[in-house]
């Protein structure tokens, strides 16, 4: 009889463990986030990390400097002054107490879903990408990341032609 409840015991903790696995947060998952915690953590001084208020000062100078997705990400904790709220205290906190950046994104994720939305854009290698399989939206991404834009373009050909023009300038063969 005894032998069964322990192996019933173990059952249960097993199945534990396995649901613990399975609903842990992936880096795939909640990519932004965790990359901008883990470096964010990473620049911290020791001293700084044991102090939630110090953590979410440092976030926000952490911020002034941020671009794009990170930005946004930002901009949804509240470590930009147009912030319409803020969760700081969500990330400073776990990080006062060394908890890993895909621990904090998984709290932050039950605060506010849209944090794990964020997806750095993928990008697009001109050297062997087919232009005419792309769509006119992507086109117009890479002259903008270019600073270059297309006067006059209204087909999706007309893109092409002067991504085309640019490519020389901005795309270089190695030898």
């Amino acid at each position: 009889m005894i032998p069964l409840r322990i192996s019933f015991v173990q059952l249960c903790l097993g199945f534990i463990l396995l649901i613990g696995t399975i609903s842990a947060l992936r880096s795939e998952d909640c990519e932004v986030c965790i990359k901008v915690v883990h470096k964010f953590s990473e620049s911290l001084s020791d001293e700084t990390r044991k102090d939630p208020k110090k953590i979410e000062d440092e976030f926000k100078k952490f911020c002034k400097s941020s671009k794009s997705k990170e930005n946004r990400f930002c901009y949804y904790l509240g470590g930009l002054d147009e912030s319409a709220t803020g969760i700081l205290g969500e990330l400073s906190k776990p990080l006062s107490w060394s908890m890993p950046a895909e621990k904090v994104c998984e709290k932050l994720k039950k605060k506010d879903n849209q944090i794990c939305d964020l997806r750095y854009d993928k990008t697009i290698d001109l050297k062997t990408v087919d232009l005419k399989k792309l769509k006119v939206r992507d086109l117009k991404k890479i002259l903008n990341d270019w600073d270059e834009t297309c006067d006059g373009c209204l087909e999706k050909s007309d893109f092409i032609k002067r991504i085309e023009e640019l490519k020389p300038q901005y795309v270089h063969s190695e030898l």
